[in-house]
């Protein structure tokens, strides 16, 4: 994170606040750290946050959200030490042309509003015109053969493409029981791969993490980190 970047004021009264009253936990997949570790992990945390430490970032650490109390499954130890939930903030990509879209295929399919975001944000940056080296499509993504089996007859339709890609999603959530990292792996690399290697649950893609596509790795962690940012 450039140290020239504004912090929005409440995430840093947030992050005192649970500092005074000992909630803030940096996980690095272990969950006991002491509480003179966690007072220093904060300082360097806040130092980097006010561009105080020259040259440094928040790369290896998790930062559980002081708002929501969203962060990484525990259970993804690997994607904690490759995660930087900050890393966007400063990010100012507009969504609001989208919001009702979203909200309403969110609504339809019961998955969380801040994860379709989050989807939407790494897989086209809302761009609907997008299209992959791939050939997925639209704002979600979508590959054609996974578009028709949605009903998608434009995959550039906005409304389309949210739809049938929170559909998709809210199927594969449904099918790991409710395991949004299993089911962002499986979104990125299709389910196939990910049940050849018996990836059920968080856990088990935790163990497994280093036998998906690096591109899948960092998928998982960069959508959790986006699900966080708009979660605030």
């Amino acid at each position: 994170m450039n140290g020239t970047n504004s912090i929005d004021p409440r995430v840093l009264k947030e992050l005192l606040q649970l500092q005074v009253m000992g909630r803030i936990n940096l996980l690095s997949g272990d969950t006991d750290t002491s509480s003179t570790d966690d007072s220093s992990d904060f300082s360097t945390l806040l130092n980097t946050l006010m561009g105080q430490a020259s040259g440094s970032d928040l790369d290896g650490q998790s930062l559980l959200n002081p708002m929501t109390g969203n962060n990484i499954p525990s259970s993804l130890g690997a994607l904690n030490k490759a995660y930087s939930p900050l890393q966007s903030w400063s990010r100012t990509t507009s969504t609001s042309q989208f919001d009702d879209l979203i909200k309403e295929a969110s609504a339809k399919y019961g998955v969380d509003e801040s994860l379709v975001k989050a989807v939407i944000q790494q897989e086209s940056d809302f761009n609907h015109q997008a299209v992959s080296p791939a050939g997925a499509k639209g704002l979600m993504q979508l590959m054609d053969g996974t578009g028709r089996g949605y009903g998608v007859t434009n995959p550039f339709d906005p409304k389309q493409n949210v739809d049938a890609g929170t559909h998709f999603l809210s199927n594969l959530i449904q099918k790991y029981n409710g395991n949004e990292g299993v089911a962002l792996a499986a979104y990125n690399a299709g389910p196939g791969r990910v049940d050849r290697l018996g990836i059920k649950n968080d856990q088990d893609l935790s163990n497994k993490l280093h036998q998906l596509p690096k591109e899948t790795q960092a998928y998982v962690s960069q959508v959790l980190g986006h699900k966080m940012k708009f979660s605030l």
